[in-house]
C-alpha cells in the first residue's frame, strides 16, 4: 500500500538536517536500528515490517505541499527548502528479513547514507519496525501457548487506530496466526480472513434456534455458532446440536462446523460442551473460544484440559497489552573519515546496556548439529569465518565465559541482507504467507527452553574479537577524557 510518509518524522530530524546542510556536514554515516530487551520478558523477538520500510523509502520525497507546509513553520531557510524539494534517498540499507527470530542489540536495520538522509528516515523506520515486531512477537507467544491449535487474530476494533489494526494483523499472521477478521488486511496482503457472527445476530431473532438455523442455511460450509448469548449449556449447545443434526440429516454438514464461546468459565464450559457434542455424534465439531485471551490464559486453560481446538485472540494480541512498546532505537555507529574509511562511533552511558556497539557490523547465526540456535555473533563487515575452523565464542561482558566450537560441531549463516544499494531497492519481499512459513521454521530453530513463557533461557549474542577490541579501545579512550 504505497503512501508518501515523508513528513512522518519528528521535527528534530528536520532541524538537524538543516543544521547539517548549513554547516556543510553531509558525511556518509552508519546508523543501526536495534532493541535492547525482548518484549514480554521473553527469550526472543520476531523481526517484522521490512516490506513497509521498503515502501516508505521508495516513496520518500517532499511534495510541493510538504515544502509549503514546512515553509509556514518559519524555521527553515529557503535554500534548505529548495534542497528538500529535490530530495531523494541515495544510500544503502541492510536488514534482517521479516519473520526472522532476533535478539537484543542486533542491528535489525542498518542505514549507510549521507547523514542528512540517514537522519531523516530514523523516525519512520522505528515506528514501522517497532510496531510490527512487537505484535509479531506477541502473536508468536500466543501461538506457542496454543500448542498447535489454530489462533485467529481479531483485534481490529480494539487496535490503536486503523493502521495498527491493518499492520498488526499482518504481523500476527506472519508470526503464526491462521487468519484474521480484518478484511482490509486480507485484501492488501492476501491472507486468510475468518469470522462467525456476533451476539446481536442471535438477539435479532425471536429465538436462538431460529438464529442458528438461519445462519446454518446461509453458511453451511463455515457454520460456527456462538452459543453463550443466553445459557451456554442449557440453551446454546442443545440448539446448536439440533441444527447440526438437521444439517447432517440433510447431507449438508461439512467440516469446519462447531461452536464458539466468548464468556464464562471456558475450561468448565468447553469440557461439558465437548461431552454433549460427542454424545450426539459430533466428535469432529470445532470448539472455538475467545474472551480476553492471551498466552498466559491459553496456557492455563490448556493445563486445565479445556476442550478448545480454536482460539480467537483480540485485544491482548493486537495491543500487546502487557508490553505495549518494543523499545527499538536508532544509533549512530560510524562516520566516514576524509580517507574514505568509516570511523567507529560509540554512545556511552552509566547504564551498561545502553552502551552501543560501534562500527560497520553484520550478524552471523551459529547453529548446532540439531539445527538449533547456539548463539548469534555480531561481527565487523569484512571479517571472514570458515566452518572448517574452530570458532571461539565469549560473553562480551563476562569474558571468562567461553565456548570453543570445533569444525563439524556448528554451521554459520549471515542473517543480514542488502535491501537498498545506492538508493535502488535490490530486495524482493516475499508474500505474507511465505514469510509466515519461513517464520515457523525460524521459531523451530529455538530450543523450547528459550520459547517458554516464563523465565526463558537466554540466547547469547556475542561480539567477535575484532569488534570487541574496537569497542574496548573506544571505551578506554573516552574514559580517559571524561575522568
Amino acid at each position: 500500500m504505497a503512501r508518501n510518509l515523508t513528513l512522518l518524522t519528528d521535527l528534530y530530524e528536520l532541524t538537524m538536517m538543516q543544521g547539517y546542510f548549513k554547516t556543510g556536514n553531509n558525511r556518509k554515516v552508519i546508523f543501526d536500528a536495534f532493541y535492547r530487551n525482548n518484549p514480554c520478558d521473553g527469550g526472543y523477538a520476531i523481526c517484522c515490517g521490512l516490506e513497509q520500510v521498503i515502501d516508505y523509502i521508495k516513496n520518500l520525497h517532499f511534495t510541493d505541499e510538504d515544502v509549503e507546509y514546512l515553509r509556514g513553520l518559519n524555521i527553515f531557510d529557503e535554500d534548505f527548502l529548495d534542497y528538500l524539494a529535490n530530495f531523494h534517498f541515495s544510500g544503502d540499507i541492510y536488514a534482517i528479513p521479516e519473520g526472522t527470530v532476533v535478539f537484543p542489540r542486533e542491528p535489525l536495520i542498518k542505514v549507510i547514507a549521507p547523514i542528512m538522509e540517514a537522519q531523516l528516515v530514523e523516525t519512520a523506520i522505528l515506528t514501522i519496525i517497532n510496531h510490527q515486531s512487537l505484535i509479531a512477537t506477541k502473536a508468536a507467544r500466543v501461538c506457542y501457548a496454543a500448542k498447535g491449535d489454530g489462533i485467529m487474530e481479531f483485534g481490529l476494533r480494539r487496535a490503536q487506530g486503523p493502521d495498527a489494526g491493518i499492520y498488526g494483523a499482518r504481523a500476527a499472521v506472519i508470526a503464526g496466526c491462521i487468519g484474521t477478521s480484518n478484511v482490509l488486511t486480507g485484501q492488501l496482503f492476501d491472507v486468510p480472513v475468518k469470522g462467525t457472527h456476533a451476539h446481536s445476530w442471535i438477539m435479532s431473532f425471536e429465538d436462538e434456534y431460529t438464529a442458528f438455523k438461519t445462519y446454518a442455511d446461509l453458511y453451511p460450509g463455515a457454520c460456527i455458532l456462538l452459543v453463550d448469548t443466553y445459557d451456554t449449556l442449557r440453551s446454546g449447545v442443545p440448539n446448536a446440536i439440533k441444527v447440526f443434526t438437521e444439517m447432517r440429516e440433510a447431507g449438508v454438514l461439512h467440516k469446519g462446523y462447531g461452536i464458539r464461546l466468548d464468556s464464562g468459565d471456558l475450561a468448565y464450559l468447553t469440557k461439558k460442551a465437548r461431552k454433549m457434542l460427542d454424545a450426539a455424534g459430533f466428535t469432529d465439531a470445532v470448539i472455538s473460544a475467545s474472551s480476553d485471551l492471551d498466552e498466559y490464559l491459553i496456557d492455563s486453560l490448556k493445563a486445565q484440559g479445556a476442550a478448545i481446538t480454536s482460539w480467537g485472540v483480540g485485544t491482548n494480541l493486537i495491543t500487546s497489552k502487557d508490553n505495549p512498546a518494543f523499545g527499538g532505537v536508532y544509533k549512530l555507529a560510524a562516520v566516514m573519515g576524509d580517507d574514505g574509511h568509516f570511523i567507529p562511533k560509540i554512545k556511552l552511558s552509566e547504564n551498561s546496556e545502553k552502551i552501543t556497539n560501534p562500527g560497520n557490523k553484520t550478524v552471523y547465526r551459529v547453529y548446532d548439529n540439531e539445527g538449533k540456535i547456539k548463539a548469534d555473533l555480531i561481527a565487523l563487515v569484512g571479517e571472514t569465518y570458515s566452518e572448517d575452523e574452530p570458532l571461539l565464542l565469549f560473553d562480551p561482558i563476562e569474558t571468562w565465559k567461553k565456548t570453543l566450537l570445533e569444525p563439524g560441531e556448528y554451521t554459520l549463516r549471515e542473517i543480514v541482507v542488502p535491501v537498498f544499494k545506492s538508493g535502488e531497492c535490490v530486495y524482493t519481499s516475499p508474500n505474507v504467507m511465505d514469510i509466515r512459513d519461513y517464520c515457523q521454521k525460524e521459531q523451530n530453530t529455538l530450543w523450547d527452553e528459550s520459547r517458554r513463557l516464563v523465565n526463558p533461557q537466554e540466547v547469547h549474542v556475542d561480539l567477535s574479537k575484532p569488534l570487541y577490541d574496537v569497542k574496548q579501545e573506544l571505551l578506554n579512550s573516552y574514559s580517559l577524557k571524561v575522568r
